[in-house]
């Protein structure tokens, strides 16, 4: 079965990538990852991804 690529999540690869999207330094954002602060983040072969979807859809579900 193939997805569509408009309905396959959009995932942003590595901490210094990921740093850049949230505001943050590739350090800070690496600590955060490894202790698992930032949600939709996941360690897959080594090297962290994140689904920006989830990620700030945390922030709507927290207000």
């Amino acid at each position: 079965m193939q997805i569509p690529h408009d309905a396959s999540p959009q995932i942003i690869w590595g901490a210094r990538a990921i740093g850049e999207l949230i505001g943050r330094s590739e350090k800070s954002t690496f600590a955060a990852l490894e202790a698992g602060k930032l949600p939709g983040a996941k360690k897959v072969a080594g090297r962290w991804g994140l689904n920006p979807r989830i990620f700030f859809a945390a922030f709507e579900n927290a207000a």
